[in-house]
């Protein structure tokens, strides 16, 4: 079967239908292709998104300047970012945000995730899911041609230029499609083992796991390579550190919740590896749990801060829908169930010693640190990591909690090299005509991390942007 359009986007992630509703919008005719038989992917999952200088922040009084957000953002990754590409995306997030208004996208407000930090986070109501449903409705009435159950297995470029893609049809069916624009927007390779091993050093879902991907094999970037694409951002994941994992939990339930606060967090051997408080922020405490090839840590409490958790609430947000505050009920019931499930991800023991047993650690190495950091408690200072006064809670029992904390990920943040107007471009830095990536298949945005501090939801503000970016440029291109 062979057709032709002047647009073809691979991929109907956010960015991919950003790329597809923008080119529509200037007259362009559009075809995606979905390889999964539903739409949005892992964009379904996202709850807010990066912006400065919106609307919605003006009318609440937040000054976050785009200047400010540019240099956070470049400071945050040593300026190993495409500073023009940052600055591209920065630049158009605040009309982002207006477009996706218009496209129907409510918003609840901007926030801060951090004590004290700006407030770009532009949280939506419905979460990504709705932006999807949202974006896919304006790119029909628009007249895009979505295909789901339909993979692109090549892109065709003839001389210099790329001229289409070969499709698969449900039914086998090759679909050769003539197009002088192709948006790259997949959605990264989290479920690729070769190359998670190759770029990344890590083994899939034994010492990280990936978290609401499935079949990412970075299909885009592989077809944009095979056609002259450079590579850039190969390895770069989206860290997290959490838990409990497993047969018998809910995303973001009670026991989650405790665990991810900032109380005494120990590796395999028992003893303390990092200012706890850098649960704060998601990739600081994603890149310090990564460093245990074996995938995991431990978050250890007691009673008495199971108490606190209950009359004071959380300090670490866990999801928008449990702000700092949010007050842990039903934990004694939580707990008691998933260990008469025969868990191997929650442990209670009557003392320090006894929990140490249960996790595999010497007794006298969690007895020592957990005396340590008592004392720290104490004394109102912490000698060690120099952790804030505010986090110091020591533990006294009578009883004794650790829940396993497993590395993970997100996503991947990168593959094919691209410019600030998310044109592909070769080992030689030269253009590829009519070739554009974007989101997690584009690589120049990030460092060597995901940056979180001042950004939050930056992958999903980069990956609506860039999408929006590949579309008006790509319709510059083809002179619409």
């Amino acid at each position: 079967m062979n057709t032709e359009s002047d647009v073809v986007v691979i991929g109907s992630g956010v960015s991919g239908l950003a790329a597809a509703v923008t080119a529509a919008e200037g007259g362009a005719k559009v075809i995606v292709f979905e390889k999964q038989r539903s739409l949005g992917g892992t964009s379904n999952f996202f709850e807010g998104i990066f912006a400065v200088e919106s609307e919605l922040q003006r009318q609440r009084f937040i000054d976050y300047s785009r200047d400010e957000a540019f240099k956070n953002i470049m400071e945050y990754n040593h300026w190993r970012a495409n500073a023009r590409l940052v600055r591209a995306f920065v630049n158009e997030s605040a009309k982002t945000i207006a477009w996706l208004q218009k496209q129907g996208v409510e918003f609840i407000g901007a926030a801060s995730l951090r004590p004290g930090g700006p407030s770009p986070y532009h949280v939506i109501n419905g979460k990504g899911e709705a932006v999807i449903k949202a974006l896919a409705t304006s790119a029909k009435e628009k007249g895009v041609d979505i295909s789901p159950a339909t993979p692109v297995k090549k892109i065709l470029r003839e001389g210099d230029r790329i001229t289409g893609v070969v499709a698969e049809a449900e039914n086998g069916e090759e679909i050769q499609v003539a197009a002088r624009v192709v948006v790259v927007a997949s959605g990264g390779y989290a479920n690729n083992k070769e190359w998670i091993k190759k770029y990344a050093g890590f083994d899939l879902d034994v010492n990280v796991i990936p978290v609401g991907n499935v079949d990412k094999m970075g299909d885009g970037i592989r077809m944009a390579w095979e056609v002259g694409a450079a590579e850039e951002g190969m390895g770069v994941l989206e860290m997290l550190r959490v838990g409990p994992a497993g047969p018998g939990f809910e995303i973001m339930n009670t026991i989650e919740m405790a665990a991810a606060q900032p109380d005494l967090w120990v590796d395999r051997h028992g003893e303390r590896f990092c200012d706890e408080s850098i649960g704060l922020s998601d990739t600081s405490m994603g890149n310090a749990n990564a460093r245990y090839k074996e995938g995991y840590t431990f978050s250890i409490f007691d009673d008495s801060i199971k108490q606190r958790l209950l009359e004071r609430g959380i300090d670490r947000y866990v999801g928008w829908k449990n702000l700092p505050g949010t007050r842990l009920t039903g934990m004694d019931e939580a707990i008691n169930d998933v260990i008469e499930k025969g868990t191997t991800e929650v442990f209670k023991a009557d003392s320090v010693e006894e929990l140490a047993v249960k996790i595999g650690i010497d007794p006298a190495v969690l007895r020592a640190t957990v005396d340590e950091y008592n004392g720290f408690c104490e004394k109102g200072h912490d000698d060690l990591f120099a952790k804030d006064t505010k986090y110091l809670w020591p533990l006294k029992g009578p009883k004794y909690y650790a829940v396993r904390e497993r590395t993970i990920f997100l996503g991947t943040l990168g593959g094919v090299k691209i410019n600030h107007r998310a044109e592909v471009v070769d080992k030689r830095g030269k253009v590829i005509p009519g070739l554009y990536a974007a989101g997690f298949d584009a690589g120049g945005a990030y460092g060597d991390s995901y940056s979180i501090n001042d950004s939050p939801g930056m992958s999903a503000g980069f990956s609506t942007n860039s999408g929006r970016i590949a579309g008006k440029n790509a319709l510059k291109y083809i002179g619409k």
